[in-house]
């Protein structure tokens, strides 16, 4: 399975329209951004931010929230859990998330995306300060208690093979640009969190 990001024919080729990612984002008063969520399992990624997503919606911006487990559902649902599928994996929702962008919307992108690499990958798809990496930073142990689904109890028994935090490497974010202690606040002040770095960041009109 290739990664490539590169047409296989050298006779297809971009075509520039003229409604543009500018005029889309002017009808809707907003700027355009893709927020990666990332962290292990459990740690609360869909649940902050589809309540960051919630947020923004009664503020009126324009948002679509891609969830790792409903894209497995179909753009995704062709592949495993092998290294090089969970690598198509990303690269498949970089390419969705850069498409709405594009479109004028603000993405929000729930994902455990493990390796620095291919979230590197994704923010390279953006034009510089459109990728924001957000850090869900919940330690092994609090995830593991929560256990939502039951997985680490699988996956501790062997059941999972290539289990993040367990049996697969989880490489955190060096340099995130919002950095969430999940563990330590609740989850009304994790949105808090969100909606005031998007602010500075000017994503958010203060």
């Amino acid at each position: 399975m290739t990664t490539s990001l590169k047409p296989k024919d050298e006779n297809i080729v971009w075509h520039q329209h003229s409604v543009d990612k500018e005029f889309r984002a002017n009808i809707k008063s907003q700027k355009p951004a893709v927020l990666w969520f990332t962290g292990l399992s459990g740690s609360g990624k869909s649940t902050v931010a589809g309540a960051l997503e919630t947020r923004l919606a009664q503020l009126g911006y324009h948002t679509y929230l891609l969830d790792g487990d409903n894209v497995r559902h179909g753009l995704c649902s062709d592949l495993g859990f092998s290294e090089q599928d969970r690598r198509e994996n990303i690269r498949r929702i970089g390419e969705l998330a850069k498409l709405m962008a594009d479109a004028g919307l603000i993405v929000l992108s729930a994902f455990i995306s493990p390796h620095q690499a291919e979230r590197k990958l994704v923010r390279d798809l953006l034009p510089e300060g459109e990728f924001l990496e957000v850090f869900v930073n919940t330690p092994l142990e609090i995830c593991e208690q929560r256990d939502p689904k039951g997985l680490y109890k699988k996956a501790r028994a062997g059941e999972i093979p290539n289990f993040t935090g367990i049996s697969s490497v989880y490489e955190a974010p060096e340099n995130p640009e919002i950095d969430l202690l999940a563990g330590d606040k609740s989850l009304d002040e994790l949105v808090d969190q969100c909606v005031a770095s998007l602010k500075e960041r000017g994503v958010l009109a203060s």
